[in-house]
């Protein structure tokens, strides 16, 4: 079992940056995925960021390319999902997720894939 950590959700003015973190439990060097996803209230869970966690390759949702960056530090066992010009539009609670597969190509962006999922933290953006 992989439990998962999120921090660094909060309130937050349009135009401004936050920094959530992941941490987790998982302690291998194999490619598996951690991905980043988001739920609005009345919206169904989207997928936001992904990484393969030994390749450092990432992949992107269209709506945040640009503005949001998905990042892993392997000695802290942490991913980080920056996110700059924040808009209101973002607001939403933010779930850390990790797959159980190990041998991927591309980080996947369905949420089938993932297996594991933390408790989510909020993020709003409002003025």
């Amino acid at each position: 079992q992989v439990q998962l950590a999120e921090s660094g959700g909060g309130l937050v003015q349009p135009g401004g940056s936050l920094r959530l973190s992941c941490a987790s439990s998982r302690r291998t060097v194999s490619n598996y995925g951690m991905g980043w996803f988001r739920q609005a209230p009345g919206e169904e869970r989207a997928f936001v960021a992904a990484i393969l966690w030994s390749a450092g390759s990432t992949n992107s949702a269209d709506s945040v390319k640009g503005r949001f960056t998905i990042s892993r530090d392997r000695a802290k066992n942490t991913v980080y999902l920056q996110m700059n010009s924040l808009r209101p539009e973002d607001t939403a609670v933010y779930y850390c997720a990790a797959t159980t597969g190990t041998t991927y190509l591309t980080p996947p962006s369905s949420q089938r894939a993932y297996a594991y999922w933390g408790q989510g933290t909020q993020v709003t953006v409002s003025s």
